[in-house]
């Protein structure tokens, strides 16, 4: 579908870092010809909102001038509770067209916000299972100032956007390319970044359920430094299991493993949620992306924790890889990136 169409570049705005995707796609598959992140300050975003538009403007073109980008058509992947909705509801079975006339008068009962303030999509699922003459539709409604924000800041930073999506969509395509569609089991796509979760839980290769939580990795960092009384830079460090002076790693991982107990409580709670909101279903399998999965040992102890068998995401198991990028173990937290840069002009923003 997407051979012979012209590469547009993923840019993944995080808390923590920027990051830049592009994926071609051939006959023989796809290929990640370009990958690049940048860090950004703190006070540049925070749970989804872009807090200070200037620094971004300036660490996106950093990031553009890094890669060796000067002009690129993007997709821009958005997440965040208090920004996007994303909800599974049902409707009376009708056509595409018919829906999309109706949309907002559905949507209305779902979206906390008011209906002029949002701009809404959605993705019809199929037939509902359980009741007929009923369908199952995708809902995302994504605050206008929010979309506004980030838009403005790309554009002011060279870059032309062309599609809009959600994190945990782009999540979902790099799942689906590189692990195919499970026929009956319910997967749990969990990427964790630097201040917020997103939760993708899959039936038969479609979402059922989605959900951001403003909690990351972030919290394994405040913990070292707050307890050991170190850098936020030091204790980033010994996070990711690098060795600083004067700190001993046993103490480390002790710190680190209290603050993954936040973590994997608050996704407890999701998927506690998700069983009684859909009737009780297992999850089968929890597939992890984001930076908290190169953390040592975090995956293993959250299988423990949630009894779920956890798989860190191989995000390059069927995407070819530049012989020109290094990507080592990093390539768990590329998947938002990746799976925005397999978006093309055109497709349904």
């Amino acid at each position: 579908m997407l051979i012979g169409k012209k590469s547009t570049i993923g840019v993944d705005i995080g808390s923590r870092y920027l990051k830049v995707a592009q994926v071609d796609a051939g006959k023989d598959g796809y290929e990640l010809s370009l990958f690049s992140m940048l860090p950004i300050e703190r006070d540049v975003i925070g749970d989804g909102l872009v807090l200070n538009k200037t620094k971004l403007v300036d660490s996106l073109k950093a990031l553009m001038s890094q890669a060796g980008i000067k002009k690129a058509e993007a997709v821009l992947g958005l997440s965040g509770h208090s920004a996007v909705i994303t909800k599974v509801i049902k409707v009376p079975l009708i056509t595409e067209e018919e829906l999309g006339l109706n949309i907002k008068y559905e949507a209305e009962q779902y979206i906390p916000f008011d209906i002029k303030d949002v701009n809404i999509d959605f993705e019809i699922l199929g037939p509902d299972t359980e009741e007929e003459g009923m369908m199952d539709v995708m809902l995302v409604a994504v605050k206008k100032t929010v979309m506004a924000d980030y838009v403005d800041a790309v554009q002011q930073a060279g870059i032309t956007p062309v599609v809009v999506d959600v994190d945990s969509f782009a999540v979902g395509n790099v799942y689906e390319v590189n692990y195919g569609i499970a026929d009956k089991k319910n997967v749990a796509l969990v990427n964790i970044g630097a201040s917020k979760t997103n939760i993708n839980i899959l039936r038969k290769g479609l979402p059922v359920f989605m959900r951001d939580t403003a909690i990351g990795s972030n919290y394994h960092t405040e913990a070292i430094e707050r307890t050991l009384n170190i850098s936020r830079d030091a204790a980033e460090r010994v996070k990711l299991g690098e060795t600083v002076e004067g700190v001993p790693h046993d103490s480390v991982r002790d710190i680190i493993n209290g603050a993954s107990d936040e973590i994997y409580a608050e996704i407890y709670r999701s998927f506690e949620y998700f069983r009684s909101s859909i009737g009780d279903e297992d999850i089968n399998g929890i597939v992890l992306s984001g930076g908290a999965a190169l953390i040592k040992g975090f995956s293993t102890l959250m299988s423990e924790r949630l009894g779920i068998p956890v798989e860190v995401a191989d995000v390059l198991k069927n995407i070819r890889k530049s012989d020109k990028l290094a990507l080592g173990e990093v390539a768990p937290i590329t998947a938002v990136a990746v799976g925005l840069a397999m978006r093309r002009s055109g497709d349904r923003q």
